[in-house]
């Protein structure tokens, strides 16, 4: 039963009580006339309540009847759902169960299939081994009777093969090689010839002749005067100060200054002229001129060499070999100036270097630093190259560097292909056309020299010298001279040349043998 209707039932007991209570009093109170109708009326509210209690005990069976249909209703739906889902469950597991079914009827297929096959190749690998057997043994019946036939054993055979084999190997691999590198000679002569062609071409330089002479003008003769001195005392004081010969001759205006040392007669020219400019000529002065002149060639040097360097891109050089450097700028070579030889031949090797996937800054640095050791080769003993690479060892440059310095006369072996470019660079700065000049004296006694020298070998019957003494070309007798003799012939002429020979640049040596046979149709 529900709350509600408990509650009607006690509030109907309640007032039954109530009502009986209240009966009592009533009749007690009330007097014998009363007693009737109290009592009437008792049975009345008795009644009523009793209707009461009747109707709410009605009411709360109906709130039961319906509270439990309700809780059937849901009940029954709850169950229908839980069914209809366990249907779908054992549906679901049916299909599970038929799928497995069929996946267990498929391997069992493949398992039937899968022996029969093993069976198969059971048997195939018994008829192989059968037949390998059979084989084994007709080789071995043939081999018996080829040994028979031959006269030999396998082993000797296979021997014999081996050195035949082995011998004709050696052959294809002679003509190979010596195709290899007969192409090979013909692409590097040719790739090296387009690529120092178009280094040469990319670098233009002006030289100017360097001579053992400067001329230097004057106002008067009566400064010629001055610059002698009271008893030629002035000449004398700048003759001692800058260790350079005066010549006052009878040529008019001018004063020359002789000497083999550029920097000395540099620093004479400009002191000479700063005297004149400055009119107060005597020993004090003089050697004071001197000295100021001294360090202003000292700075034009550096900053020439700085100018260069950075002109190349170059960089972190140490002062006291850039100082070096700037030295050069009052050095020749066969009238070549050094420093400018030095930037030329940079400029080569770098474009060598880039053409050929070098280190370009590497081969520039190198070249630029070759000729370093002809800044104090009259000061020092030594080759020129072995005292630069010192000069660059010491102030602190590479390896490399120190060996592309070392290397660019031969004189130490290379150890990388920028210090053999350096050296192919040095050599095309030095050997272009008017890079370096020569008396004409020296040059007629250094060709005679050179066709004296291809005419004192054996079987020589002319010699020419071209192409202003950068080739010999040698003519042999034919019945004198075989081929293999005329390249002896080539090496041991230049050879003789490199001996006895100063030249710059170098020289060809070219060996011609030929025959001519000469019939006349009359």
């Amino acid at each position: 039963m529900s709350t509600s209707m408990l509650l009607y039932i006690f509030v109907g007991l309640i007032g039954a009580l109530l009502g009986i209570g209240l009966y009592e009093v009533v009749r007690r109170s009330s007097a014998n006339s009363k007693r009737a109708q109290e009592a009437d009326q008792s049975r009345q509210m008795i009644q009523n309540a009793q209707r009461e209690a009747e109707n709410i005990v009605k009411e709360a069976k109906l709130e039961a009847k319906d509270l439990v249909f309700q809780s059937k209703s849901e009940l029954e739906k709850e169950q229908k759902a839980k069914l209809l889902e366990l249907a779908t469950s054992e549906k679901r597991l049916v299909q599970r169960e038929e799928a497995i079914d069929k996946r267990i009827g498929v391997l069992d297929r493949r398992d039937a299939e899968g022996q029969k096959r093993e069976q198969e190749l059971m048997k195939k690998e018994e008829k192989l081994i059968a037949k390998e057997a059979a084989c084994a043994q007709v080789e071995r019946e043939h081999r018996e009777a080829l040994e028979r036939v031959a006269g030999l054993t396998a082993d000797e055979a296979k021997k014999q093969l081996l050195q035949e084999m082995e011998s004709q190997a050696r052959l294809d691999a002679a003509g190979i090689a010596k195709r290899t590198l007969e192409e090979a000679r013909e692409n590097a002569e040719r790739e090296a010839r387009e690529i120092i062609t178009t280094s040469i071409q990319r670098v233009v330089r002006d030289y100017v002749s360097e001579s053992t002479i400067s001329v230097v003008p004057i106002p008067n003769d009566a400064m010629k005067g001055r610059i002698i001195g009271r008893e030629g005392r002035n000449i004398r004081a700048i003759e001692a100060a800058t260790g350079i010969d005066l010549i006052i001759d009878e040529t008019p205006e001018a004063v020359i200054i002789s000497g083999f040392d550029p920097l000395r007669r540099e620093i004479a020219k400009v002191s000479l002229e700063r005297l004149m400019h400055d009119g107060r000529i005597h020993p004090t002065r003089i050697e004071e001129i001197v000295e100021k002149v001294k360090v202003d060639i000292d700075k034009l040097m550096y900053e020439e060499a700085e100018k260069i360097i950075f002109e190349l891109g170059l960089a972190d050089f140490h002062p006291e070999l850039i100082k070096v450097l700037g030295r050069l700028k009052y050095r020749t070579s066969y009238g070549q100036n050094n420093l400018y030889h030095a930037r030329e031949a940079s400029y080569i090797c770098g474009i060598m270097a880039s053409e050929l996937g070098l280190d370009v800054r590497l081969a520039r640095r190198g070249a630029l630093l070759h000729d370093i050791g002809k800044a104090v080769s009259h000061e020092e003993e030594g080759p020129h190259a072995m005292l630069g690479a010192e000069i660059a060892k010491k102030y602190g440059e590479s390896e490399k560097i120190v060996n592309a310095i070392a290397a660019h006369h031969e004189q130490v072996p290379p150890i990388c292909p920028e210090s053999v470019l350096v050296a192919a660079a040095e050599a095309l700065s030095a050997a272009r056309p008017g890079a370096r000049r020569e008396a004409l004296e020296s040059y007629v006694k250094r060709l005679e020299k050179l066709e004296s020298l291809a005419h004192a070998q054996k079987g020589v019957q002319k010699a020419y010298a071209i192409q202003a003494g950068r080739e010999i070309r040698v003519i042999v007798r034919q019945e004198d001279v075989t081929d293999s003799e005329s390249f002896q012939l080539s090496r041991e002429l230049a050879k003789k040349i490199e001996q006895e020979l100063t030249y710059p640049g170098q020289i060809k040596v070219t060996v011609i043998r030929e025959s001519r046979y000469i019939e006349y149709a009359k």
